[in-house]
């Protein structure tokens, strides 16, 4: 019988830290964005998709950026599904990541299993981690629950047996989602149902992509002969599969930077996607129509992807590329989802094996891709897949029973707000906490409550609900301060700048509202007056200091960081160096504050020293951003001329393309 349990796996990982406590005001930071001129010549359903409300901020999310690169034993709670076939391992507080998909009869792992938990800074709010099956849901780029709790539960599934249903509420748009994970007996595939709802009175920006990583040393095949290509030189463009600018991609190997390639699977063929190893064995994905796109992500065999590849994992264990599926057929689209609606599939993921010498038969791509689709029709016939839809479906409203886990309280906030009763995903009342209170006694009292004692504002909330109730309660300091947030986010910039003036007035603490003011100048093109609200900001801040813990060294890191920056923009190297004397001593021995020791180094003319930064033990930001190329201009000052040292090379594109962001 199939069976549901609770395990506890340990791994060499660090701890995530605290999320940075400033509100993310700046435009969203993402890689994934086109160059104008490629937007040209698009089918029209692409571009339209491409242009549907992309996400411009990650309010009301948290930046998480609060880890580091020292690693001890971690425990991470997991949930198991296994039967005779399968064991199927799940990190439930961790956006409930399937760590492992196990074969029993032939001993395989069929995905690559990370051996340690190492965040990156890759999710639209920072903290990712590489491996496994994850579920990404909300706007283009990896989701901001990569590493959060979701809610768990059994649940009874379509065969009578066990199965595991997770659930949350994704805050960037808005919409709750499900995942249900049943393993019937017997089955050498798992099935993955997922739901998603709107359910507000106007339509919603969807977007959703499973992303499985597998092992590179394989060959990728989807029932396609043309892919849209993604560099990151922001270029979208069609071309031929398997072989392209004079080598067969469908080798992860073969490209020397990192890439996207998304196939054009034809209307009305199945949809799937398999990994193959040089023996033909590995693991396939298929679905239901409704998922429509299919993707290879490759590293490729350059410096900057394997420097990347060490980066996520462990040097010497092998790497891995990702493929994917998802709602639309690019991970640039947004698909729309009607009022009060939902939309739904299921997946399936196992075993497969095909003729090795046909599946990397090097001149016949059909052959390849027929051999493979023949055999996962034997395997698991596509009626099935359909067939397991149909049964999984009328279980999707079924009321959880045992709780395994618990995600946030903001979804059981969201139901307080509007009485809405989701079936099957329950966000009961019991799970609001701390962050959720003064949101509570806003929408029951219509004040937002002051705190009680000094600090960090708590999270801000800007749906549109929130912020007319900020507009409607007593101008007090908290309140005007989340309603400027609120605003910004909103585009009413001058708004906001009107709220944030009038909390300032009010306040006990001013720093949150020079910050925020200052994001607003910079923002502007003030730059000078940025500068001084930023020093203004901190020099209050240190004025109110209370100890020195962990609370006190998070808001002094990220303000800290942010008013140097700003003061080094307008040359001010004796204010920066003010600053940088008041951080931490432990703040200020981090990989990503050496970097901007060494900025202001070279800002003070003191150009060994800035070098020395770079040389003997080094640094390593661990919070360096997909695609960042901070680290190699700053050598390039440090170092004229000579070549960047491989522990620092990150880059993900030739060095005379378009840049891709900081």
């Amino acid at each position: 019988m199939t069976v549901v349990r609770r395990e506890v796996l340990t791994l060499p990982g660090t701890e995530l830290g605290p999320a940075n406590p400033l509100p993310p005001l700046r435009p969203l930071d993402e890689v994934h964005e086109l160059d104008e001129r490629s937007k040209e010549d698009l089918p029209l359903e692409m571009a339209r998709q491409l242009g549907y409300r992309p996400l411009r901020s990650v309010l009301p999310e948290r930046i998480r950026d609060g880890y580091g690169r020292d690693r001890a034993p971690v425990d991470l709670d997991t949930i198991v599904i296994e039967n005779d076939r399968l064991k199927v391992t799940v990190l439930p507080g961790l956006g409930g990541r399937i760590a492992s998909l196990f074969h029993k009869p032939t001993g395989r792992e069929l995905l690559y299993r990370n051996p340690v938990f190492q965040p990156a800074a890759f999710a639209l709010n920072g903290a990712w981690f590489s491996g496994g099956i994850e579920w990404n849901i909300g706007a283009t780029g990896h989701s901001t629950l990569s590493c959060a709790p979701l809610h768990a539960a059994r649940v009874t599934a379509p065969d009578g047996g066990e199965m595991l249903r997770l659930w949350e509420w994704e805050r960037l748009r808005d919409l709750p989602f499900q995942v249900d994970l049943w393993l019937p007996e017997g089955s050498d595939f798992l099935y993955v149902g997922v739901r998603i709802r709107n359910p507000h009175e106007k339509p919603a920006p969807v977007y959703w992509w499973s992303n499985i990583a597998v092992p590179e040393e394989c060959r990728v095949i989807a029932p396609a002969r043309e892919a849209w290509h993604f560099g990151y030189e922001r270029a979208l463009r069609r071309v031929p599969v398997p072989e392209f600018d004079g080598a067969d991609r469908t080798y992860p190997l073969n490209s020397e930077f990192p890439a996207d390639y998304f196939y054009e699977v034809e209307d009305g063929r199945r949809r799937w996607i398999t990994a193959l190893d040089e023996d033909g064995h590995g693991l396939a994905q298929t679905s239901t129509d409704v998922l429509r796109g299919r993707k290879l992500f490759l590293w490729g065999g350059g410096t900057g992807g394997r420097r990347w590849q060490e980066w996520l994992t462990e040097p010497g264990t092998g790497g891995y590329a990702e493929i994917q599926a998802g709602l639309a057929r690019t991970q640039l689209e947004h698909v729309r989802l009607e009022a009060e609606t939902d939309i739904s599939w299921l997946e399936a993921y196992g075993p497969l094996s095909a003729e090795a010498a046909t599946v990397h038969s090097a001149g016949d791509w059909g052959a390849a891709v027929d051999e493979v689709e023949g055999r996962l029709e034997r395997a698991l016939p596509r009626a099935d897949v359909e067939a397991a839809y149909d049964a999984w479906l009328p279980h999707a409203d079924a009321e959880p029973g045992q709780r395994l886990a618990a995600g946030s309280g903001w979804g059981a906030l969201e139901v307080l707000r509007t009485g809405w009763k989701p079936t099957g995903t329950p966000f009961e009342e019991s799970t609001l906490g701390e962050p959720q209170e003064p949101w509570r006694e806003l929408l029951e009292t219509g004040l937002f409550p002051e705190p009680r004692r000094v600090g960090a504002p708590g999270p801000s909330l800007v749906a549109p609900a929130w912020r007319d109730m900020l507009e409607t309660a007593p101008a007090r300091p908290l309140s005007e301060y989340h309603l400027g947030v609120a605003q910004w986010h909103a585009g009413d910039r001058a708004q906001a700048v009107r709220s944030w003036e009038r909390g300032l007035e009010l306040a006990a603490s001013d720093w949150p509202f020079l910050r925020c003011l200052a994001v607003a100048d910079a923002t502007d093109g003030h730059r000078e007056r940025a500068a001084d609200r930023y020093a203004e900001a901190f020099d209050d801040l240190c004025a109110e200091r209370r100890d020195g813990g962990e609370a006190w060294r998070t808001v002094t890191a990220a303000l800290g960081r942010e008013a140097i920056e700003a003061l080094l923009a307008v040359g001010r190297c004796g204010d920066a160096r003010r600053v940088w004397d008041r951080l931490h001593t432990g703040t200020r021995a981090r990989g990503r504050f050496r970097l901007l020791e060494a900025q202001l180094l070279l800002a003070e003319g003191e150009l060994t020293a800035a070098r020395g930064v770079f040389e003997g033990a080094g640094f390593e930001v661990a919070d360096l951003r997909e695609g960042a190329e901070v680290i190699g201009e700053v050598w390039a000052e440090v170092a004229p001329g000579e070549p960047l040292p491989p522990r620092y090379d990150f880059r993900m594109r030739p060095p005379d393309s378009s840049p891709v962001g900081g």
